[in-house]
């Protein structure tokens, strides 16, 4: 019988995956969103100087406003 050497490997993993409850995935969803929002907003500030810019900052500030939401629900949920 051949035994897989990687075996122990994929059983840590798989502890780390389910070791995520639902503040730990609210919390990295929270972070995503925060950083999101902080590249579009950087690009309606630096990249488009037109209209586009003013759409591109709001749909950032949106994506700050559900990280909000986001970070308001750990503990709750």
């Amino acid at each position: 019988m051949v035994k897989n050497r990687y075996l122990p490997i994929t059983n840590q993993i798989k502890k780390k995956i389910m070791a995520m409850n639902k503040n730990t995935v609210l919390a990295w969803a929270t972070w995503i969103m925060i950083f999101v929002g902080l590249g579009l907003i950087a690009m309606g500030a630096f990249k488009y100087q037109e209209v586009a810019g003013w759409g591109f900052a709001a749909v950032g500030l949106g994506f700050f406003a559900v990280a909000w939401v986001f970070n308001a629900l750990k503990g709750r949920v």
